[in-house]
């Protein structure tokens, strides 16, 4: 980033940010500048978030274009078998480029048979090249997550491998949370975020969780163009509905809007401080 660039950004104020959503996919994708035009007006931030090579290099290009986007370099856990993960490529994005967390990486068991050992073992060896990338340059992970139904495998298999980097102490997200609160306070014990997306809007399977964890510890993200928050079920996902997302979880925390808004700009600035040095 060039310092024209860091100057656009360093002016930029925000009134919602959201923390995780691909605007270098589908839909999203297709119209990004009107999409990202209309972010600006509203004064919306977000991290775009890179699942492949491919969409990380994406990612990057629109985080250079744009004052109000940010950009992570990753590998899904899903892709594991789709191309190789080269630790050396992303290594060289993240040397060339301000990159604000590594990911979105992490463990997805949600669509595997009990015994696919195979692509639990490859999902494990790529996640930890990641975490390894995290450490290496100081950087916050976007972490994905999703067990099997009925289970909290993917979240134990994930702790343990994070629990196995001791010094130094990771930092990160928990991206699109669906665990429970035992789970929730390991997280939370390691230092790590958990975020919710527009789900919140319209299931109360999450009201619980949001009421357990501690505010300075929620971050709202719109996963966009998935996930589509009330009242605009049917709709490409924006990130300009993180605003939904942020109502809701005000609404079942029983606190003002304006407050939990700055509550979780604060939190964003803190989790991901390569944003914070672009603004201060």
């Amino acid at each position: 980033m060039n310092k024209e660039q860091k100057q656009l950004k360093t002016n930029m104020i925000f009134e919602y940010f959201d923390i995780h959503s691909h605007l270098n996919l589908g839909e999203l994708k297709e119209n990004q500048d009107e999409v990202i035009s209309e972010m600006a007006k509203e004064k919306i931030g977000t991290i775009t978030v890179g699942i492949d090579l491919e969409t990380s290099k994406e990612a990057i290009a629109l985080a250079k274009k744009y004052k109000n986007i940010w950009a992570t370099v990753g590998f899904h856990p899903m892709n594991v078998f789709k191309e190789e993960f080269n630790k050396e490529s992303y290594k060289n994005l993240i040397l060339e480029n301000e990159i604000v967390a590594i990911g979105e990486c992490g463990l997805d068991y949600s669509k595997l048979k009990d015994n696919d050992l195979r692509t639990k073992e490859r999902q494990k060896e790529v996640f930890t090249k990641q975490v390894e990338l995290a450490v290496e340059f100081n950087k916050p992970l976007m972490i994905h997550c999703r067990p099997k139904e009925n289970t909290m495998d993917a979240y134990f298999d994930a702790l343990e491998i994070l629990n196995s980097f001791s010094e130094p102490r990771l930092k990160g997200n928990i991206h699109f949370f669906v665990g429970d609160t035992n789970i929730a306070q390991r997280f939370l014990n390691i230092g790590f975020t958990l975020s919710f997306t527009g789900v919140v809007t319209f299931s109360k399977d999450y009201d619980q969780i949001i009421e357990y964890l501690p505010l300075n510890m929620i971050l709202p993200e719109t996963d966009a163009p998935f996930v589509t928050p009330v009242p605009y079920r049917g709709q490409c996902n924006k990130p300009q509905y993180i605003k939904e997302i942020v109502k809701r979880i005000a609404e079942i925390r029983n606190r003002d809007v304006e407050e939990v808004k700055q509550i979780f700009i604060k939190n964003t600035l803190r989790v991901f401080d390569s944003i914070k040095s672009d603004l201060t």
